[in-house]
């Protein structure tokens, strides 16, 4: 839905509100045209049930309102004596639509010092767990998100099976698009394969203020560009495409930020025609050929266990017998294979010629040899031809919503011959560090700014599925920062070490306060 949509929606909520509840608030010793002012009858109408007045705010944050709107309903008929059971199934079931039959066909008797507070033990645990349900989830769409590193693709930086807090508020917290969903849970209902939103209606994008912007060399997370709805068909199997903040969850590292020049050679990157430096937590891996003298017995096991190569270790050429191949390798790792006993060679593995898949699909390039491609910035205009159209195609149709026709030589963009293109958001370009066994940019393209979700910032938790027991759990990982200089280290002991002293400082102080009383 447009701007314009949104407000003669917002408009025909208020009036229907107003049919509804006139007489409402007459009967509480207000002004019936004060229930016709949006905002301000929200306020007015907090008053007349009893509860605080801020409760308005949270009736317009996406998703959180539709906890809040039940609610409201129930304490509304409950101001005017209606308590029954049957009377709060109803202005659930209609959607507050209860409230307007009461409004015109019953007596109306206002109870002013009604006792907000519930009466009974379950309906007091109901308005617990929906308080806790709406700060948890004011939490996770607006400050902080836990997410799972499910794949490899940022191996050494990040690890499967990291548990990580995602900071929405770095680049600026993003309001849900999405307004019909279940809170706290992204495109599927737990122990389900139902989808846990509603496509319709849509908010604009809309992205608060941050505390700073997307910098070449972070890891990010954002809605996968190209993700469409494959788990959920309809009988004909046709394919239906996900809202933007409903698509999978990805996190990669972002290489090349609007305005840059990108280019990759021999799997490096480059920005501006200059090497990117990565920094010192960056561990970028590829796939290396390791050549054996077939005479001199190797424990593989021990050495990639000294390693700490845990995934894509490598297999033996079942041909030759004399070849390893290696998926995931670091530099440094290479340099100390080289020096192993009954290695001959390591050679790191870099692909020639063109490759199918390779964004922007023009077999042009391959995974370690690309670009230089530009990465669109918002405001910028481009040349626009039949050459450079692939890169922008998508940009134009799907992400700025514009209709796009070629006829022969000639582009036309809603309707029009276009021969540039002036951007309407920033873009960025993001990688693994595992750079072959990464899906990223370089097979589907740039990220929109309206898919970034966030920045991890903190691992609270690392867990290792081959490992046992306790090892099971990577403590070295534990309570450590995703970003900063040098190499990561735990404050796990420190947490411990608080929280002993928050006990400890418990007991005492009880302790001197239960002598006091008895004093």
């Amino acid at each position: 839905m447009t701007l314009s949509l949104w407000f003669l929606f917002f408009l025909a909520v208020q009036v229907i509100h107003f049919l509804g509840t006139w007489k409402l608030y007459e009967s509480a010793g207000r002004k019936r045209w004060e229930a016709a002012i949006p905002v301000y009858n929200a306020i007015v109408l907090m008053k007349i049930i009893g509860r605080p007045t801020w409760w308005t705010i949270l009736l317009f944050i996406p998703i959180i309102n539709l906890i809040m709107f039940p609610v409201i309903w129930v304490e509304t008929i409950r101001s005017f004596g209606k308590k029954s059971n049957l009377d709060t199934l109803l202005v659930i079931a209609t959607f507050g639509l209860y409230i307007a039959y009461l409004n015109y066909t019953q007596p109306l008797n206002y109870i002013a010092d009604r006792n907000a507070n519930t009466e009974h033990k379950a309906a007091d645990t109901v308005s617990s767990l929906l308080f806790a349900i709406i700060v948890a989830t004011i939490v996770h769409t607006y400050f902080i998100q836990p997410y799972t590193i499910p794949t490899s693709s940022l191996e050494k930086s990040l690890l499967v099976g990291d548990f990580l807090f995602v900071s929405k508020m770095n680049y600026g917290a993003r309001v849900p698009m999405t307004t019909v969903a279940l809170p706290m849970v992204h495109d599927t209902i737990p122990m389900t394969k139902r989808k846990s939103y509603l496509n319709w209606p849509q908010l604009p994008y809309l992205r608060l203020p941050g505390i700073q912007n997307i910098d070449r060399t972070d890891i990010v997370v954002f809605n996968w560009p190209a993700d469409t709805v494959y788990k959920f068909r309809d009988h004909s199997g046709q394919r239906v495409d996900k809202p933007i903040d409903k698509k999978s969850n990805y996190v990669k590292r972002c290489v090349g930020i609007p305005g840059d020049s990108l280019s990759i050679k021999d799997g490096l990157v480059y920005i501006n025609g200059k090497e990117l430096i990565l920094p010192e937590r960056a561990k970028p891996q590829f796939s290396y050929n390791v050549v054996l003298d077939g005479k001199t017995p190797i424990d593989f096991e021990y050495l990639f266990k000294d390693m700490d190569i845990t995934d894509g270790a490598g297999f033996l050429n079942q041909q030759t017998r004399d070849t390893l191949f290696m998926s995931a390798l670091t530099a440094a790792g290479a340099e100390r294979l080289k020096n192993v006993p009954g290695i001959t060679s390591v050679n790191r593995i870099i692909s020639k010629g063109t490759e199918d898949g390779i964004f922007p699909h023009i077999n042009k390039w391959n995974r370690d040899n690309f670009g230089p491609i530009y990465i669109p910035q918002k405001g910028k205009t481009v040349a626009l031809n039949l050459e450079t159209l692939p890169f922008y195609k998508t940009i134009i149709t799907d992400y700025e919503k514009n209709t796009l026709q070629v006829n022969g030589n000639q582009i036309l963009i809603n309707g029009k011959v276009a021969t540039t293109y002036t951007f309407d958001q920033n873009y960025y370009w993001m990688m693994g560090d595992n750079r072959h066994n990464s899906e990223d940019s370089r097979y589907w393209g740039y990220v929109p700014e309206n898919h970034i979700v966030g920045k991890p910032i903190f691992i609270w938790l690392s867990w290792d599925t081959n490992g046992k027991g306790l090892n099971k759990i990577r403590w070295n990982r534990v309570f450590t920062t995703v970003s900063g200089e040098g190499q990561p280290q735990s404050y796990f002991k420190f947490f411990l070490i608080a929280l002993a002293a928050f006990f400890v400082g418990e007991y005492f102080w009880k302790k001197r306060k239960a002598k006091k009383e008895i004093v």
